[in-house]
């Protein structure tokens, strides 16, 4: 087993859809980035790139590379398990924390659980999202954006026994 962490951050900005977990959120802003900012998405990413040992997303999706401009991260997140599957492994589970003074996030966490479990071929019992205020603290207290951290668990098998990505090939 091999674990990694991932850790985004992103500032809101008027104009922009607010997309968490490859879930479109109800909101008056969206969050700033080089591709759809989709701060959740990041964090589980740079987790799995982490625990297979491939570095981090900026290493294989970097922000001034003009193919990434307005990017959907699930697309990111498929070329990154593509990635994690040819090392000969396969998603355990996540567990990711979203920090966000607001929107509130409950609503949309199952949609969000079930996005991501789909696209790592995995139950969504095994991907676990937490909504978490910082009670005003810090920026995503101000309300400037929104944070979210990601660890992930990678089970290792031979590459003829991994099926990540299987039911979407």
């Amino acid at each position: 087993m091999r674990i990694g962490h991932g850790y985004d951050v992103h500032k809101f900005i008027e104009g922009r859809p607010l997309r968490l977990g490859g879930v479109e959120i109800p909101y008056d802003r969206g969050l700033l980035g080089h591709s759809d900012a989709d701060v959740l998405l990041h964090a589980v990413c740079d987790a799995l790139l982490g625990a297979a040992g491939l570095g981090d997303i900026g290493l294989h999706f970097p922000d001034t590379d003009p193919d990434y401009q307005d990017a959907d991260s699930r697309e990111l997140l498929c070329r990154v398990l593509k990635q994690v599957k040819g090392e000969g492994c396969r998603v355990g589970n996540l567990d990711c924390t979203i920090l966000a003074q607001e929107p509130k996030l409950r609503p949309y966490i199952p949609a969000m659980e079930k996005c991501i479990a789909q696209y790592c071929n995995v139950p969504a019992s095994r991907v676990n999202i937490k909504a978490t205020t910082e009670e005003g603290l810090g920026f995503t207290g101000r309300k400037e954006g929104i944070a979210a951290h990601c660890v992930a668990l990678l089970e290792e098998n031979g590459p003829e026994d991994c099926r990540l990505l299987e039911s979407s090939e």
